[in-house]
C-alpha cells in the first residue's frame, strides 16, 4: 500500500512538472514580444533571402506594385468624387 501511494505521489509530481512546462511554454509563445519578433523574422523572410541575405525582388516588386496600385485607385476614387 505504501508503495502504491508512493507511485501516486511520484506520478502527481511528473505529471505538474509537466504541466508547468507546458503552462511556460504556453506564455512564451503568447507574450506580445514573441509575437512581434515572430512576425518580424516572417515579413523579412519574405523580402530578403535567408540563405544568402539577398534581396527577393520578385516579393520586393510585388508589393511595390500593390502600394502603385493602391495610391492610383485613391486617386480615381478621389477625382470621381469631386467631378
Amino acid at each position: 500500500m505504501t508503495q502504491d501511494v508512493s507511485a501516486l505521489e511520484r506520478e502527481i509530481e511528473m505529471t505538474r512538472d509537466r504541466l508547468a512546462g507546458t503552462i511556460d511554454q504556453l506564455l512564451y509563445r503568447a507574450s506580445p514580444k514573441t509575437i512581434v519578433n515572430r512576425e518580424v523574422a516572417s515579413t523579412k523572410a519574405h523580402f530578403v533571402d535567408p540563405d544568402t541575405g539577398a534581396p527577393r525582388t520578385d516579393n520586393i516588386l510585388k508589393a511595390a506594385a500593390g502600394v502603385v496600385g493602391v495610391v492610383l485607385l485613391f486617386a480615381v476614387i478621389r477625382k470621381i468624387a469631386r467631378d
